[in-house]
């Protein structure tokens, strides 16, 4: 009986298992608007200093800087927004500083204009780092940079009481490769609103 019964289990487990290899995921096709696609993209180039202007404004090609949402999850729109609402500009970094830097001070005063446009509105600045260094390094580095930006913003004329400080340091990488153009994008500031 021992046996049978053996047999028995063998077998189903058998067929459930040829049943559950034969499941094949479905195939998803790509993002429609992706490079290649609808809309012409030349990838922007990045230099050991982070993404130049040029390169940082290269979404608004992509349709992301007239007022459409654009999808969220493409690089595209990453590489435009970051994590930032839309309504305001991601800045970033050069590696290992704090310093906000010149050429994204035309990004900064585009936040506060739209801030002191909205007078209810209440942000939350995000410090991001790339993945070098420790995790204590990054999250002090991420501060000093989410405060930077948070006093710049004061002296262009937002109430301190609207902005807030965070710092998640290499915590939430927004592209995962290991290279400086991935970097470089990591290294940033995002402006979300509460």
């Amino acid at each position: 009986m021992k046996t049978l019964s053996r047999l028995v289990v063998v077998s189903l487990f058998a067929l459930s298992t040829s049943l559950l290899s034969g499941c094949a995921k479905e195939q998803v096709a790509p993002y429609p608007g992706g490079p290649g696609k609808d809309i012409e993209y030349a990838p922007p180039q990045y230099s050991e200093d982070g993404p130049s202007e040029e390169a940082l404004d290269a979404g608004s090609r992509l349709g992301g800087g007239n007022g459409l949402p654009g999808d969220q999850y493409s690089d595209e729109y990453k590489r435009l927004h970051g994590r930032s609402s839309e309504q305001f500009m991601p800045i970033y970094f050069d590696f290992d500083q704090a310093a906000v830097r010149p050429d994204q001070f035309s990004r900064l005063d585009q936040n506060a204009d739209f801030l002191k446009a909205n007078p209810m509105a209440r942000i939350v600045i995000e410090g991001n780092c790339d993945e070098r260094g420790t995790n204590e390094y990054n999250l002090a580095l991420g501060e000093r940079r989410a405060l930077n930006a948070k006093t710049y913003l004061i002296e262009a004329g937002v109430e301190e009481s609207r902005l807030r400080t965070v710092s998640y340091g290499e915590e939430r990488p927004l592209f995962l490769g290991q290279d400086e153009d991935s970097w470089a994008q990591n290294r940033r500031d995002d402006f979300v609103l509460e």
